[in-house]
């Protein structure tokens, strides 16, 4: 017997909600950690933080893995699937990183905000989830919002800029992946192998740009953002596998409140009058779409008992 979903099933409204709740909860711990690593990558290069943190969280991940009896085996690194969300997850934080070094915090999450928008198609065209006009439209005002947050700082588009949108692709063709894993596969080990990756590749990358000093202080932010990036990774997976993919992926929007509360609090930024506005209409477009999914729950059963 197969151990890959066959298809992907409507998720109940309780899964929705709890997979939301668990979204939210995982753009928080990575704004969070975002905010350390900018610091500390204000005094070492992207590689060595990459290298340095990856391997705490590889420490974690699979010390958890290991008491709980889920530690990676042959078998599952072999499934496409994982090794494909892998790829996709190494990628992706690479080029965020690398984005989050040169640019505001509050400017990359902005633009990492479009991810939402490319999940929604991707999921409706590679995975044949039900997406309704409604939601669909709702997801693109959001992203027109995304847009509004991003136009003041339009004219210092960049290279590092375009690392972002990259990393969106990559991020979507990651949380795709995790769609079709096996059912049983647990979050922790999805977790533990995608932290090998993006270790391995900071690593590799280190000879290339060289190791800096360090002090304490660096290692303690990076400790602690280790930990948050480590249960940011299980809840990211646990809601993007609970949930319909198309509901759960504009709860990322989330993150644009909790960057816009970092860069004030850390780096003294404050969103203009755009900013704001931008962000209420992605707030508002992702609230919206908790009121379609109970609306499209409560008449779906009765239009199945029709044919």
């Amino acid at each position: 017997m197969s151990t890959l979903r066959p298809s992907v099933e409507g998720a109940s409204a309780g899964d929705n909600l709890n997979a939301s709740l668990l979204m939210m909860g995982s753009t928080a711990l990575f704004v969070i950690n975002d905010t350390l690593t900018k610091i500390v990558m204000q005094d070492l290069p992207l590689a060595q933080v990459i290298a340095m943190r990856g391997v705490m969280v590889c420490l974690l991940l699979f010390a958890i893995a290991w008491v709980r009896g889920v530690l990676p085996s042959l078998s599952v690194l072999s499934n496409p699937y994982v090794i494909l969300r892998t790829i996709a997850d190494a990628v992706t934080t690479f080029l965020y990183m690398l984005a989050l070094a040169n640019i505001p915090i509050g400017n990359a999450s902005a633009i990492y905000q479009a991810l939402p928008l490319v999940v929604t198609v991707g999921a409706a065209i590679f995975l044949g989830e039900s997406v309704g006009w409604r939601r669909w439209v709702a997801t693109f005002i959001g992203f027109i919002g995304v847009i509004i947050i991003v136009r003041p700082g339009m004219e210092g588009f960049s290279i590092y800029s375009i690392a972002v949108l990259l990393s969106v692709v990559s991020s979507a063709a990651r949380d795709l992946a995790t769609r079709r894993m096996p059912r049983g596969l647990s979050s922790i080990t999805v977790a533990a192998i995608t932290a090998t990756a993006i270790t391995a590749l900071g690593w590799i990358a280190l000879p290339f740009v060289g190791m800096a000093p360090f002090e304490p202080l660096h290692v303690t932010f990076m400790a602690v953002a280790a930990v948050l990036l480590s249960c940011g990774y299980i809840l990211i997976v646990a809601a993007m596998r609970r949930g319909d993919v198309g509901f759960v992926a504009p709860f990322r929007y989330a993150a644009l409140v909790f960057a816009v509360l970092m860069g004030f609090l850390v780096f003294n930024e404050l969103p203009d009058l755009w900013e704001v506005v931008g962000s209420i209409i992605v707030v508002g477009s992702g609230l919206y779409t908790i009121y379609r999914e109970r609306r499209r729950r409560v008449v779906k059963p009765i239009k199945a008992q029709v044919h």
